[in-house]
């Protein structure tokens, strides 16, 4: 037998994810954290699968560069401080 066609899908999918993430030089954990909706021991099997592939035919993996989304930049910017004088300072 095997498992149903839908959770057959999604263990694929979640080894793509791993193989993905290792392919893109990011450790587990990243993964893990960037994909939490992944079943850990899924990715974790496709990160493997990819990380031994690599070594064994001396592929170089390619650094992502993760960009921050528009909405994500709003929330993040630093906060505008007002200074105001006060009537009573000293000139």
């Amino acid at each position: 037998m095997g498992p149903p066609p839908k959770v057959a899908a999604k263990q694929k999918e979640d080894r793509a994810t791993g193989s993905a993430c290792r392919y893109a030089v990011r450790s587990i954990e990243d993964c893990y954290l960037l994909n939490p909706k992944a079943t850990r021991n899924d990715v974790f099997t496709g990160w493997k699968e990819m990380d031994a592939y690599m070594r064994e035919n001396k592929i170089e993996g390619v650094p992502s560069v993760l960009t921050p989304s528009l909405g994500a930049a709003a929330t993040t910017a630093p906060k505008e401080e007002i200074i105001t004088e006060s009537a009573t300072g000293s000139k």
